[in-house]
């Protein structure tokens, strides 16, 4: 997770999902990446290695000239923000053993990147907030609370709920997409 060894065939993955959805969309997908080592990293630490991650993948991206998904911000300070490769947006859910809230607790570090259109489709359908409520439910379930961070797209930058951790409120997102100065969303 603190290395970028992997981070060109991580790229090239997402690469590779953003094509295939772009040419065969179907809901429910979601591509995760677990890393090998259990760094014991602690929350903070993380969310960190999180974001050096996030900057590689995005930094391939502009090198490549892939458009960035117009249908969001790459401003990490818009409600309107979400990531893009390949010209799909995505919403990424980190995952370790040490974090606070248990639904984010995995065995090793983990992202998982998440269609932001799957969203969007489920919105059409009217689907989107009985899984909402669902997913709430169970998150106090296991909690005893829901996550403070949740918020819906639009609502505040989800770049505030990716790590898991409950952030303050000065927090600053440390990615700068190079796209930025050049993408405006619809």
């Amino acid at each position: 997770m603190t290395s970028n060894w992997d981070d060109v065939r991580i790229h090239r993955e997402l690469l590779d999902w953003s094509f295939d959805y772009q040419n065969d969309p179907g809901l429910f997908r979601s591509l995760a990446f677990i890393f090998k080592e259990n760094e014991d990293l602690d929350e903070r630490s993380f969310e960190a290695a999180m974001w050096e991650r996030i900057q590689s993948l995005a930094d391939k991206d502009a090198w490549l000239e892939q458009p960035y998904d117009n249908r969001v911000s790459p401003d990490p300070n818009d409600p309107h923000f979400s990531l893009s490769f390949g010209g799909e947006a995505f919403f990424v859910v980190g995952m370790h053993p040490r974090a606070s809230r248990p639904a984010r607790r995995f065995e090793r570090p983990a992202l998982v990147f998440n269609l932001h259109d799957q969203f969007e489709q489920l919105r059409k359908e009217q689907r989107y907030e009985r899984i909402r409520q669902t997913i709430l439910e169970r998150d106090r379930d296991l909690s005893g609370t829901i996550n403070p961070m949740l918020a819906r797209h639009g609502e505040n930058s989800e770049a505030r709920q990716y790590s898991g951790r409950l952030i303050e409120d000065d927090w600053a997102c440390p990615f700068r997409d190079k796209r930025a100065s050049v993408q405006e969303p619809e």
